[in-house]
């Protein structure tokens, strides 16, 4: 793709192309957008920021989205003085918190867009346009400018407050004035001139950074109605300067991108910001929202994105982001910081997602457009806890009402097990509960806490583990600043809380994280070598997901000093006293109960399932309410105000400072009571081998074998040369195989299996299988595949 060599007008560019793709916000806008000129973009980019015309008041939806945008118009206004001296709003004075210049111009883009939008109380009114322009006028006076040194986050400056003043520029546009119009494009583009580059000394702009830029520069290349910048917007994406080595379409694993810095998505659906943190749900959401909007300003233009790259956006949201969605929430693990911010919990993340999506069906039309159709249509329809409709921006509600009414129908549940190698996670999908397995090693970083956020995030990525059922805010309301972060579910830690941010940005000396899936089940082996950080402690661990249980392996559980525990649960209650029952009796449900029970069996807690430990364990229970504030785990955007939920806990004490120690049990989400009991005295599930060199469990109705082999080592029929990930499973006159190398090292892996099954039915390539005395020998090519299973069917004799 060439840029553009002189400068055109917008009306020759968009002449030139044609018609545009109609948009998914109405095709009043897409009409006047064949025109092709500087006005017709500024109209897309205006029904986006308010649905455009003709918006049916009748509508209850529409009238309750109307009636949203002026309420949300008023709280924003509040305060607004452009007389004041010390800060525009008196909530907003600071010249040291960047933040504080973002929210100002985001709360004047608000109260635009009421302005902007018929129906609302603040439609068109003069006063409120004064303000409005006296507040514009205030801000690039005394805060935003050539004549402003910048301070504090490079990010406010470039990306922010930028995004938030153009979009007030597109809603105010006809009262502007020419002066006016050129204070705010030169101040915009004094501080973004180039969609390649950010931050005050011009570094590479990478991953959702270089999106959010590319965006700032186009809107205010549509305001200043130059071609050649929205030329440059294009190839940015690309990454036409640097041959494609950012480019934010390509995959981070294949052609130049694979020299980049690594930002961005991964054709297996990972997805890294920061260098190496997963951040699908905070930075990836945010760059397939931007994405999808420039789509929509550039489509059927002379600057179309034409990249065959940009085909790659249906793996992000199929391989990417429907295996991390839960009924309307997206898995924490892969959240960041955001998780730390009051703002983004109660399912906004999955919101920003779903309008994303909807954005991008009328340029992936037929196959692509239906599933993706299909895909929204059961993400809204699952969230019974956030109506979707009912929180969402008017342009995307006039797109999902279409979509809705369209004659496509719903997908029905996720039901897959998928893995992400390249950040080191793991996604469980069965009809009444999903659940997120979060590891990391020497490739992948533990957690992020930068800006004073996520404080408390020490044990986020050892080994923890989110249970999604049917309560589908339990990780809302409040849940991260009020858990026990030193006790996260799954994990295996050394008691006692770290400092603030403690390790933070920190990859392991190990390497084995990940696992193996076997296609087109609900089976998967997943495991992690966890060496801690700050402390001795060390552990070998395993999550077998085989279809509604997970099986829980740990062995070499070892620490120099400190007491050390597995923690079993530790779930927000909806119900305070939600009956929990220790084989069979009846636990008390009253706040501040605790007991030490020996020999426990099986354990279930209504509402969440139940737990099953085949050889009894003396095992930790704990009912308690929790009381803290958002600004313990977030000084930035944080609450003052205490919040109190009730929690349950349950854990195993492997005392002070353990030798090898180990555990096994079986999770059975969402079961009843009694199929928890009925699971006690029959396990599904049998450990096979639970030592140091290999963990290995059978699933007793079919014969299948799930082994992660630390070591070389033997489980049963199945012999392995070296780290190895595994499933073995007979399927009638077939037997099936999955392997990996979740070190992501080896260039090959070997396995013998004993017994009938010999010749190759089918086999992924680079796999071979040869004949022994006994059975057979396979050796995959592991080579470059960064933990990716491979499969083999093998026909019995």
């Amino acid at each position: 793709m060439e840029r553009t060599t002189t400068r055109r007008t917008v009306l020759a560019g968009a002449a030139a192309a044609g018609a545009a793709l109609a948009l998914p916000i109405g095709p009043a806008a897409s009409a006047r957008a064949a025109e092709g000129d500087a006005a017709a973009l500024r109209v897309r980019w205006h029904t986006l920021l308010t649905g455009g015309p003709g918006l049916d008041l009748a509508d209850e939806r529409i009238a309750a989205a109307v009636a949203r945008t002026g309420r949300a118009a008023t709280t924003a206004a509040t305060g607004l003085d452009p007389t004041a001296t010390d800060g525009l709003f008196p909530d907003l004075t600071s010249t040291t918190l960047s933040n504080h210049v973002t929210t100002s111009f985001k709360r004047l883009a608000t109260a635009a867009t009421a302005w902007a939008v018929p129906g609302t109380p603040q439609y068109g009114d003069t006063a409120l346009r004064d303000l409005l322009l006296g507040g514009v006028d205030w801000m690039l006076t005394n805060r935003y400018g050539q004549a402003h040194t910048r301070f504090d986050n490079d990010w406010d400056w470039e990306i922010g407050a930028p995004l938030a003043l153009n979009d007030t520029a597109v809603l105010l546009y006809d009262v502007l004035g020419a002066d006016r119009l050129g204070r705010i494009t030169d101040a915009v583009h004094h501080y973004t001139p180039d969609p390649n580059l950010w931050r005050a000394d011009r570094q590479i702009a990478t991953g959702a950074n270089r999106v959010w830029v590319s965006t700032v520069a186009a809107v205010n290349a549509v305001l200043r109605d130059d071609g050649d910048a929205l030329a440059g917007v294009r190839d940015a994406l690309s990454d036409v300067e640097g041959a494609g080595a950012n480019s934010v379409l390509a995959y981070n694993d294949t052609s130049a991108a694979a020299e980049g810095t690594g930002e961005g998505f991964y054709s297996d659906g990972s997805f890294l910001q920061h260098y190496k943190h997963p951040y699908s749900g905070g930075y990836g959401k945010e760059l397939l929202n931007s994405l999808s909007r420039l789509l929509n300003l550039l489509a059927g233009t002379a600057w179309t994105v034409t990249d065959p790259d940009l085909d790659h956006v249906r793996g992000w949201v199929d391989e990417g982001f429907d295996p991390l969605m839960a009924r309307g929430d997206v898995m924490a693990s892969v959240c960041g910081r955001e998780i730390a911010r009051p703002s983004k919990q109660g399912h906004v993340s999955a919101q920003t997602v779903i309008e994303a999506v909807l954005r991008l069906i009328p340029g992936f039309p037929g196959e692509t457009g239906d599933r993706f159709t299909s895909l929204v249509k059961q993400w809204i329809a699952e969230d019974t806890y956030r109506d979707f409709l009912a929180v969402t921006d008017l342009a995307s509600l006039v797109a999902a009402q279409r979509v809705l009414a369209s004659p496509v129908p719903a997908r029905g549940p996720l039901l897959t097990h998928k893995q992400h190698p390249r950040m080191d996670k793991a996604a469980h999908h069965r009809p009444a509960f999903s659940l997120g397995v979060s590891a990391y090693s020497s490739r992948i970083y533990n957690y992020e806490s930068i800006q004073n956020e996520n404080l408390h995030g020490w044990h986020l990525s050892d080994g923890m583990v989110l249970l999604y059922t049917g309560d589908l805010g339990h990780y809302s309301e409040d849940y991260w600043p009020t858990v026990d972060a030193t006790r996260l579910p799954g994990t295996t830690v050394t008691a006692g809380a770290p400092a603030d941010a403690a390790g933070q940005r920190t990859t392991s000396t190990a390497d084995w994280a990940g696992g193996t899936v076997l296609q087109g089940t609900t089976l998967g082996a997943y495991g992690m070598e966890l060496r801690a950080y700050g402390s001795s402690l060390r552990a070998l661990k395993s999550w077998f997901c085989l279809d509604d249980v997970i099986a829980y392996v740990g062995s070499g559980i070892s620490a120099d000093a400190g007491a050390v525990e597995t923690v079993v649960e530790n779930r927000k209650l909806a119900d305070p006293a939600a009956p929990l029952l220790i084989d069979g009796v009846a636990a008390p449900t009253t706040t501040g109960w605790e007991a030490s029970p020996e020999g426990v069996r099986w354990v279930h807690l209504a509402g969440t399932g139940g737990w099953v430990f085949p050889a009894g364990t003396a095992l930790r229970a704990l009912r308690e309410e929790r009381t803290a504030t958002w600004r313990e785990i977030n000084l930035k955007y944080g609450t003052d105000t205490p919040v109190t939920r009730p929690y349950l806990t349950l854990w195993q004490d492997h005392g002070e400072a353990p030798e090898d120690a180990g555990y096994f049990y079986l999770q059975a989400p969402a079961a009843s009571a009694a199929r928890t009991q009925q699971w006690a005295a029959a396990p599904p599930l049998a450990l096979v081998e639970g030592s140091t060199a290999v963990h290995a469990v059978r699933r007793l109705t079919d014969g299948l074998l799930a082994a992660n082999f630390w070591t070389a080592g033997t489980a049963q029929e199945l012999t392995a040369d070296g780290p190895v990930s595994a499933l073995v499973r007979p399927d009638g006159p077939t037997v099936k195989i999955a392997l990996s190398d979740p070190t992501q090292l080896r260039s090959s892996v070997t396995v013998e299996l004993t017994g009938t099954a010999r010749t190759v039915a089918r086999a992924d390539p680079g796999v071979s299988v040869t004949p022994t005395a006994t059975g057979v020998r396979i050796t995959a090519d592991t080579a470059g595949l960064h933990g990716a299973t491979l499969d083999l069917t093998l026909n019995r004799s």
